[in-house]
């Protein structure tokens, strides 16, 4: 018996011990010497885990009496937030070695952050999801102020360690009020409870309490508050990987947490999503408005297509779910580019994330200015590129479950939100030359990751590359 279990949990076993052993020898060696090389080992294996996940997983399979779940579903996260880990390590290396903060604790705290996702997504039960939860963020507070000689990397790192552990209590009480009406902590208990008449009021509570412990970690509104500060003061490299995959794995335990504990009672949770969803868009989309750090913009920008894809949870279908996973995996590959320009933004020799710096970029370097265009116009939801289609999935999931004024609201927002991504063109392309421009670093794997992104979103159009497909199976397995 024990021998299955751990056969279904291999991947998330192998991740862990490669990161204990790493760290291991990393206190017998010259470890920071060796940081660069054990960064693109741990990118290397985690893209290695992922294909095997994506490429051997079939069915659902069930560890530890329920408490772990192995279905299309969680394989589907796995692999996106694996390969989106991959791409921010790849992409943090030069960023982080030239201002002497990459330390062989870097790759190793990402890993059992990793770890910790994976946990996440595939959690049947209250504590394995409380486990998993809690070692992704316990990571996550460290990298947040890995440059402990910035005082805005400290701040970050604090304000997020003090507000994910409010987060934290208000989830622990939501599954202690939901054990205790339930009387189990397995979802697969809790929804035949739910199953045998409409929720009691205890219940209820439970869920509104779950649901904003788990809102902080997608930074959904009025949760947000912690993300502008977070994203501006970390390290960029950091800010990239938490705008990447702690997202989708957060949105995932969402959607499972709400279908295989509480897929009984959508009417009770639905319209409580859905609010999150409109208030999430219109801050997101109002706030970054005024905004000229690009990573504080970006910020607000994640708070808003967080709205999005909660609106594919708030239709409470199977083509909810499927449209809230299109639309997670385009936006990360949209952030994953992003980001890489970003991190190519400097002044001599120093980080730049002023956006005014970007004045007529196009003419001093043609190429980035197109590709950022491009991934831009995709954030903003222009057609005919993939950030298009993929706001078109959640509204058409809305549509389809009735909500049509979230729907509705959805465009407006959309509308909104494009002119500070059009602004960023404007300075781009019709801009004043200034003497304070931005000099974009010459670095051929940001260089590379700013184009495969700009030319998905461009030649996804075609057929999104099988995602469509792929979430539509994983979608399947979780909602029957």
């Amino acid at each position: 018996m024990i021998s299955a279990d751990l056969n279904i949990i291999l991947p998330e076993i192998l991740l862990a011990v490669f990161a204990m052993v790493a760290l291991l020898g990393a206190v017998y060696t010259e470890k920071d010497k060796l940081a660069p090389t054990l960064l693109w080992i741990t990118a290397a294996v985690m893209a290695a885990i992922a294909l095997w996940i994506g490429t051997s997983g079939s069915g659902t399979n069930e560890a530890f009496g329920g408490m772990f779940i192995d279905d299309g579903f969680a394989r589907f996260a796995k692999v996106t937030i694996l390969i989106s880990a991959a791409a921010v390590l790849v992409m943090s290396q030069e960023y982080m070695q030239r201002r002497g903060i990459l330390r062989f604790e870097y790759p190793m705290l990402i890993t059992l952050a990793a770890v910790g996702m994976m946990m996440m997504v595939s959690a049947g039960d209250l504590m394995a999801l409380y486990m998993g939860l809690e070692l992704q963020s316990l990571s996550l507070y460290v990298v947040a102020s890995l440059r402990r000689d910035s005082v805005k990397s400290t701040e970050a790192g604090l304000k997020y360690f003090v507000l994910g552990a409010l987060s934290s209590g208000l989830l622990l009480y939501g599954a202690s009020l939901t054990y205790g009406y339930a009387g189990t902590t397995l979802f697969s208990g809790i929804v035949q409870t739910a199953n045998e008449g409409q929720l009691s009021l205890g219940m209820l509570f439970g869920l509104v309490f779950l649901a904003a412990g788990l809102a902080f970690k997608v930074s959904a509104v009025p949760f947000h508050m912690w993300t502008p500060d977070v994203y501006e003061g970390a390290p960029t490299p950091i800010t990239a990987f938490f705008a990447t995959a702690p997202k989708m794995a957060a949105m995932a335990l969402f959607a499972r947490l709400m279908h295989d504990a509480f897929g009984q009672a959508i009417g009770d949770w639905s319209q409580v999503i859905a609010l999150l969803s409109v208030l999430s868009m219109f801050l997101g989309a109002v706030a970054a408005i005024g905004q000229t750090n690009i990573k504080r913009l970006m910020a607000y920008s994640s708070i808003a297509h967080m709205g999005y894809a909660l609106m594919g949870l708030a239709a409470g279908s199977a083509m909810g779910v499927q449209a809230l996973l299109i639309y997670m995996a385009i936006y990360i590959t949209m952030n994953v580019g992003t980001f890489a320009f970003i991190l190519s933004m400097e002044r001599d020799g120093a980080p730049v994330t002023d956006i005014s710096g970007l004045h007529m970029l196009s003419k001093r370097d043609p190429a980035r200015a197109l590709a950022m265009l491009v991934l831009l116009f995709s954030l903003a939801g222009v057609p005919p590129l993939v950030g298009f289609f993929g706001k078109l999935q959640v509204l058409l999931a809305a549509y389809d479950a009735g909500l049509i004024w979230l729907a509705v609201a959805g465009v407006v927002a959309s509308v909104i939100g494009a002119f500070y991504y059009l602004r960023i063109v404007f300075y781009m392309y019709f801009g004043d030359e200034r003497d304070d421009a931005v000099e974009m670093r010459s670095s051929p794997v940001l260089y590379g990751l700013l184009m495969a992104s700009a030319v998905i979103m461009v030649v996804g159009v075609v057929n999104l590359f099988g995602i469509e497909g792929a979430a539509a199976a994983a979608a399947a397995t979780l909602v029957n």
